[in-house]
């Protein structure tokens, strides 16, 4: 029987296998270590904030349905972006977005951080939690709590600098879209998708806790990057 691995590119298919140890290690060492809180990705003013998490967080996942459609998306268009960029460009593009996702999400953190406190940082970020009720009360220290001591993880941020990637280059190539009776062009479901992210990241519905604007910060770093590198659409796709 012929391995589910044998027909995909290399930066593919080890993204696969690695983000898959990753989510197995996090349940099968839980009770020796956390690997959530010392790999995903925490505001860089916080305690919990270390230096490798700007990467690590890309491995990391908050359970099965988050990391089955991110690598959904990983293995359904990540094979063409990397047949067309070649395996060494599409690992740096991978990593850039995913480091996108991190920073524009940190950006935003920063926002409200100083619209919480007046500055970005707070001087003191490692004392309990009794020390966010200074100033504005209860709301506003709990929200200042969560931003400290929340993490972010996840591949989405690179998985959407795919999506964007995949738009760029094969805009016309049509896709079937669940809901939608009809094939809809790749960049027509590009679009949607990262309007749908701008609307509920701005919107910040009670009980979402996605990180819209990683989505956006891997969407917008891809754009950029292509528009860098110059690079062209496919001749043999319309």
């Amino acid at each position: 029987m012929q391995s589910p691995f044998a027909n995909m590119p290399p930066v593919v298919k080890n993204l696969l296998i690695i983000n898959i140890i990753f989510f197995i290690a996090t349940y099968a060492l839980a009770k020796m270590v956390d690997l959530e809180h010392l790999l995903a990705v925490y505001y860089p003013n916080s305690p919990l904030f270390k230096p490798w998490q700007i990467i690590t967080y890309m491995f990391m996942h908050g359970g099965f349905t988050h990391i089955f459609f991110n690598m959904f998306a990983l293995v359904m268009f990540g094979p063409m972006l990397e047949g067309t960029l070649g395996s060494k460009k599409f690992f740096n593009y991978y990593f850039f977005t995913g480091i996108g996702g991190f920073v524009l999400y940190m950006i935003v953190q920063a926002i409200q951080v100083y619209s919480i406190t007046g500055g970005i940082t707070i001087p003191h970020p490692e004392i309990d939690s009794s020390y966010f009720m200074f100033g504005g009360g209860q709301e506003q220290a709990q929200s200042l709590y969560n931003l400290y001591h929340i993490p972010m993880l996840g591949a989405s941020g690179a998985v959407f600098g795919i999506l964007v990637g995949f738009g760029m280059l094969f805009p016309n190539l049509e896709m079937l879209v669940m809901f939608i009776p009809v094939p809809v062009k790749a960049k027509y479901v590009v679009m949607g998708y990262v309007a749908i992210e701008l609307f509920t990241g701005v919107g910040r519905f009670a009980g979402d806790n996605v990180a819209h604007f990683a989505h956006l910060g891997g969407a917008l770093f891809g754009f950029i990057l292509l528009k860098i590198w110059g690079v062209k659409r496919p001749n043999n796709f319309y």
